[in-house]
């Protein structure tokens, strides 16, 4: 994932492939580049609200590396709520400790009081995806 994720948003960094390299520039592996963080904060989030939301900001910051092997853990708490759009508050954690912090604001289509209900697998209290795995 950390190759492929790298590769596909075009950044060829060479930490982000090149084991050698990397530890070259004092690092122990290659690493997670931040644009495949935001896109699993992103699935995240979506995954949570459904097939309707929208992604409106993303606003991330990296902490510790997400190495290969490394099981990254994304927790969302909903902070603010007005409508349809929803501020998330996300944190991603591994063994070294915090990944990844930072708000997403989405929006769900319809506001909740709307006639018309969502799939089942559409509501926000539908269980939080699994915990995402950085593979080597």
């Amino acid at each position: 994932m950390i190759v492929a994720g790298a590769l596909a948003s075009r950044d060829y960094q060479d930490v982000h492939h090149d084991a050698e390299a990397a530890r070259e520039k004092g690092s122990p592996d290659i690493f997670m580049n931040i644009l495949t963080t935001n896109g699993l904060v992103g699935r995240y989030v979506t995954d949570h609200f459904g097939p309707s939301a929208v992604l409106r900001k993303v606003a991330i910051r990296l902490g510790a590396p997400n190495y290969p092997g490394d099981t990254m853990v994304l927790r969302g708490t909903v902070t603010a709520v007005d409508g349809d759009t929803a501020e998330v508050r996300i944190t991603g954690t591994n063994a070294l400790g915090t990944h990844v912090t930072g708000t997403v604001t989405v929006t769900t289509g319809p506001p909740t009081d709307a006639p018309a209900a969502a799939p089942a697998e559409a509501r926000t209290e539908a269980p939080a995806p699994a915990p995402t795995e950085a593979p080597r």
